[in-house]
C-alpha cells in the first residue's frame, strides 16, 4: 500500500478513489430504493444527524492528515535553505585554504551542489538512485580532501571553524535524505480511503432527492480532491508539489561565478594596490 501510494501516478490514484466512491454511492442508492419506506420527520432528522457525523469525522481526518503532510513539506523546504547556507559557508571558508587543497575542495563542492540540485528534481527511479550514490561518494571525497588539508591549518584558530562548516554540510546531507524518506504512515491513508468510500455509500443511501444527490456529489468531489492533494504533498520524489530549490540554485550560481582564482584578485581600491603617499 505504501509503495503504491509513492509510485502510482496521481491520476491513477484519483481514478481508484473516485471509482470506489461512485460504486459505493450507487450501492447505497440501490439499497435505499430497494428498501424504500415512508419517511417521517423523525427519520429525516435522524438521517441528517448521520450525515453530519459522517462528514464531520471525514473532514477531521482529512484535516489532521493534511497537517501531517504540510509539516513534513515545511521541514523539507527549510532544509533546502539550511543546506544551501551550509554549502555557501563551506565554499567561502575553503578559499582560505592553501593550494592545492583550495582548488580541489572547491571543485568537489561545485560538483556536490550541482548533484544535490539535480537530485532534488529527479523523480523516483534508476536515475535518482544513481544521483544518490554520486552524492554519497562526493561526501566521502569531501571528507577525505578535508583530512588532507587539515594539517596545513591545524595550528590556526580557523581550523575548528572550517571543520564545523564541513561537518554541518554533511549533517545536512543526512537530514535531507531522512526528510525525503519520512512520509505520513500508509495506514493513515488506507483508513482515509476506506472511510471515504464508506461515507460515499452512506450519503448515497441517505440522499435520495435529486438536489440532495447533487450536493452529496459535490461534497464527495471536494473530499476526494483534498485527499489526493494530501497524497501529492506527501510524495517529495514523485509528486507534483515540490519544495522550492531557488536557494540551492543561487549557491550553485555563486560557486560557478566565483571560482577559487577569482578570490586572488583584490579590489582596485584595496590598501595593497593603492599608491603610497610618496609616489
Amino acid at each position: 500500500m505504501a509503495q503504491w501510494l509513492l509510485m502510482a501516478p496521481i491520476p491513477i490514484i484519483g481514478l481508484v478513489l473516485y471509482g470506489g466512491m461512485i460504486l459505493a454511492a450507487a450501492l447505497g442508492w440501490y439499497l435505499r430504493t430497494r428498501h424504500a419506506q415512508p419517511e417521517s420527520d423523525r427519520a429525516y432528522a435522524a438521517e441528517g444527524y448521520v450525515v453530519s457525523a459522517v462528514t464531520g469525522l471525514l473532514a477531521l481526518l482529512v484535516g489532521f492528515t493534511f497537517a501531517l503532510a504540510i509539516d513534513r513539506y515545511e521541514t523539507r523546504r527549510s532544509l533546502v535553505l539550511d543546506e544551501s547556507n551550509a554549502i555557501s559557508t563551506a565554499y567561502l571558508r575553503t578559499q582560505l585554504l592553501p593550494a592545492p587543497h583550495r582548488a580541489r575542495i572547491s571543485e568537489l563542492l561545485a560538483q556536490y551542489t550541482a548533484n544535490r540540485d539535480a537530485l532534488a528534481r529527479q523523480r523516483m527511479g534508476t536515475d535518482q538512485k544513481r544521483l544518490l550514490e554520486r552524492s554519497d561518494t562526493l561526501v566521502i571525497d569531501l571528507w577525505k580532501a578535508t583530512l588532507a588539508a587539515f594539517p596545513t591549518i591545524s595550528s590556526t584558530d580557523f581550523s575548528s571553524a572550517y571543520l564545523d562548516s564541513m561537518n554541518a554540510l554533511m549533517d545536512m546531507d543526512s537530514a535531507r535524505q531522512h526528510s525525503r524518506r519520512t512520509h505520513v504512515p500508509a495506514e493513515v491513508f488506507l483508513l482515509l480511503l476506506i472511510y471515504q468510500i464508506i461515507a460515499s455509500g452512506v450519503l448515497g443511501f441517505v440522499m435520495s432527492a435529486s438536489r440532495s444527490r447533487t450536493t452529496s456529489a459535490l461534497l464527495l468531489l471536494l473530499f476526494g480532491g483534498s485527499l489526493i492533494l494530501v497524497i501529492d504533498i506527501d510524495r517529495p520524489d514523485s509528486g507534483g508539489i515540490r519544495e522550492d530549490q531557488s536557494s540551492m540554485e543561487q549557491v550553485l550560481t555563486m560557486i560557478r561565478d566565483n571560482p577559487p582564482q577569482s578570490f586572488d584578485n583584490l579590489p582596485a581600491d584595496s590598501p595593497d594596490q593603492r599608491a603610497s603617499p610618496g609616489n
